[in-house]
């Protein structure tokens, strides 16, 4: 039952300027949410939104960066649960940048929803990172 959810979109801005908004912390948060984001490789963090019960979510995605290439990639795990320790989605986000003709084409991957209680999860991001995506272009529009 491995799903994973990919998206593409494109932004009519310098991959420069795209590259911060994943990996500047103030400006993730714009977009995505609180976060202590620092990007190094094997460098732990977290998002942190309100809990979700429904999801057995305790508002805390755990993450560490698995791969930095600058203006090019971006992956790191991305891994929740009911809290107290216990994960039970074990994901990860990888982005890749691809500079086009007056502006940035970004891929989005997000891969490792194996487990049935993930669905809903995954259904939820399914349409989350898209929102997500679109938060990023209205803030490099309004910039």
């Amino acid at each position: 039952m491995k799903k994973i959810i990919k998206h593409e979109f494109f932004f009519s801005h310098p991959i420069e300027t795209v590259w911060e908004y994943l990996t500047k912390p103030e400006l993730m948060e714009q977009w995505l949410m609180k976060n202590d984001f620092q990007p190094t490789v094997g460098a732990d963090f977290q998002f942190r939104t309100g809990p979700i019960p429904s999801l057995d979510f305790d508002g805390i995605f755990y993450c560490r960066v698995l791969e930095i290439i600058p203006f090019k990639k971006l992956s790191y795990s991305w891994k929740s649960g009911p809290g107290g320790g216990d994960i039970t989605l074990d994901s990860v986000v990888t982005w890749k940048l691809e500079p086009k003709d007056k502006g940035t084409n970004l891929l989005l991957e997000h891969s490792g929803f194996a487990r049935k209680e993930n669905l809903n999860f995954y259904n939820g991001l399914l349409h989350g990172w898209l929102e997500k995506l679109q938060n990023i272009d209205k803030l490099l529009n309004a910039a």
